[in-house]
């Protein structure tokens, strides 16, 4: 799971993108740091089943849509409140070459990576404020500073996630409240979307070897979220074996 040396006691922790892969994992960890967790996916049924497993709260969200956000923080925090970290993970894929590319499959995919980060910081801003402390971590990619084939849409969204991360960073760094993100290289089910042998072509382009577990996201995240890294901003830290070295 994740380190028990940090404790978030006391802290309200909201993940997106939680039912599975990386957020579940962040879930866990986050719980067993006994923070107060609620994990948000667009798949209702799968993250209530994940947060009774890890024993947080799950909600049916979907990032996209302003009003669901904004119902989903006004529920946390009139249930806990506050709001202390913000993890925005949640992201979809809608694979194509540029050309074969729909409206849709453009829109869709930058309104949930790029504008559910967008949603959600903003949203949890004003009780930041009032705290004068928050935390958030974007989840964003090698691909969206290195780009590849079949995925304009995705990259441009992880390349926005990076320019939002930075902008954020400037503008609520005065209140006490740190913007950073993380860039992974996990075997999550995006990953696992790759056929086989592209996926053995691209673990042979890691220093380390291998795709990381989702799990290994966990010590970073943990650490930008606390009082440790309260002099860290703007930063986007690679935990990816070496991959964008």
């Amino acid at each position: 799971m994740g380190n028990l040396s940090f404790d978030f006691s006391g802290h309200t922790v909201v993940v997106t993108g939680a039912a599975r892969g990386i957020g579940r994992e962040l879930g866990a960890f986050f719980a067993e740091a006994r923070a107060d967790v609620y994990l948000l996916d667009y798949d209702g049924d799968e993250v209530e089943k994940t947060a009774a497993d890890l024993g947080c709260v799950g909600l049916a969200v979907d990032v996209s849509k302003s009003a669901d956000v904004d119902a989903a923080v006004e529920r946390i925090v009139s249930a806990t409140g506050r709001i202390d970290v913000v993890v925005n993970n949640a992201g979809i894929l809608r694979d194509k070459l540029l050309w074969k590319l729909t409206d849709d499959d453009w829109d869709q995919v930058l309104a949930v990576h790029a504008g559910g980060t967008f949603r959600l910081t903003r949203a949890c801003v004003p009780h930041f404020r009032k705290a004068n402390r928050g935390r958030v971590i974007n989840v964003t990619s090698y691909t969206g500073l290195r780009g590849n084939p079949g995925q304009a849409n995705y990259a441009t969204a992880k390349a926005g996630i990076i320019g939002f991360t930075k902008t954020a960073a400037k503008e609520l760094a005065h209140f006490g409240i740190t913007v950073n993100a993380i860039s992974p290289n996990a075997e999550t089910r995006m990953v696992a979307s790759i056929p086989e042998h592209r996926k053995a072509e691209i673990a042979a382009t890691i220093p380390m070897g291998r795709f990381a577990e989702p799990r290994e996201m966990c010590s970073a995240v943990g650490f930008l979220a606390s009082d440790d890294a309260a002099y860290i901003t703007g930063v986007v830290l690679p935990v990816d074996g070496g991959i964008s070295i």
